[in-house]
């Protein structure tokens, strides 16, 4: 059998409630307008952020009180373990498989955390078996999505045969908070929102495309620039200015370097599939990696229907460019805590 792996089947899902950005923004200003002077200096980004409608674990109205640990990761439990099955099940139908095919359960989320993890708390519902592998990962951020990939398809390639499910689930909408009258707290509250999305990889000759290397790059003396400080209210944003900047200049080299570790250069990249942080930050993934403004359309349409989902987000983005039709070789590539870059290449299957 050839170690080559190969990415069988993608699904993705989102929670039931809407949130139009209209409705957003209205509800921002009732919330916070009076009590932080520059919020409607703010409010601006409501518009920039070229986002039209998020999804949200709970409706619009649950966000009017103040909520802590225990009421966040309640919802967390409820409707990750909801999207987990739906996204998890959708994509091994997808592959032709059972949950009882499954091997090793690769599972990301930073939004939300349960212990037992979600995986064993789901065991019995979707009908793993009692010898499955479980690798739940918490803390990569929006580079979760890429780097979880990542750590799927290593194991997989190095069991032949193994079949490998990878599910990331972010509720980043949990996380808005009433008592945090800071710059970051107020974006986050203009670009994120909740989904999921799972894969099936495995070894064979089946499959929409073969993984063909990944990498990572951590970025030295960035522990500032996004992540969690975590208090008795819950999670609180960390969220610097600095990013886009920072993308601009620093992600070029840092993709350079993954690639050529792998035999690679920018230029054997047909297409790059990038988590869409934002629409400054698009942009400056763009200029990074010298690509034509505008490039990133599949990011843009992305962002515009479902938000920053964080993690989840970057397989939205390979969903849309698999029914589009991918290039010979294309790049997944990702920002997050840490700070870091993850990258995988992708190979179309013939």
């Amino acid at each position: 059998m050839t170690d080559t792996v190969k990415l069988v089947s993608l699904a993705i899902a989102t929670p039931e409630h809407v949130i139009f950005q209209k409705q957003a923004v209205e509800a921002s200003a009732r919330l916070f307008a009076d009590r932080f002077e520059d919020f409607r200096h703010l409010a601006r980004v409501f518009d920039s952020a070229g986002i039209d409608k998020r999804h949200a674990a709970r409706p619009l109205a649950w966000f009017d009180e103040p909520h802590g640990w225990q009421d966040r990761m309640q919802a967390f439990a409820e409707v990750a373990g909801g999207l987990f099955v739906e996204a998890a099940s959708s994509a091994l139908r997808q592959a032709g498989l059972e949950a009882g095919d499954v091997d090793c359960v690769v599972t990301v989320s930073s939004t939300g955390f349960t212990t037992p993890s979600l995986d064993a708390q789901l065991a019995g519902r979707m009908g793993f078996r009692s010898d499955i592998e479980r690798v739940p990962v918490f803390g990569l951020g929006c580079a979760a999505g890429v780097s979880g990939f990542a750590i799927a398809s290593r194991l997989a390639r190095s069991r032949p045969g193994t079949v490998v499910l990878f599910v990331s689930i972010e509720l980043c909408t949990l996380a808005f908070r009433l008592d945090e009258l800071t710059r970051p707290n107020i974006i986050a509250t203009a670009l994120f929102g909740d989904g999921a999305a799972a894969c099936v990889l495995r070894s064979g000759e089946d499959g929409l495309a073969e993984v063909e290397s990944t990498g990572e790059h951590l970025f030295p003396d960035t522990l500032d620039i996004m992540g969690w400080k975590i208090d008795d209210g819950g999670f609180g944003i960390v969220l610097a200015q600095s990013l886009p900047p920072f993308a601009e200049k620093e992600l070029g080299p840092a993709v350079k370097a993954i690639l050529a570790r792998n035999g690679l250069r920018v230029e054997d990249i047909d297409r790059f599939i990038c988590h869409p942080g934002g629409t400054k930050v698009l942009a400056a993934m763009e200029s990074a990696l010298s690509m034509v403004p505008g490039t990133l359309d599949h990011e843009r349409a992305v962002l515009a229907e479902y938000g920053n989902m964080s993690s989840p987000t970057i397989l939205f983005v390979l969903e849309r460019a698999i029914r589009a039709g991918l290039p010979a070789r294309s790049a997944m590539i990702a920002m997050g805590p840490g700070f870091s870059a993850s990258c995988v290449t992708l190979r179309r299957v013939a």
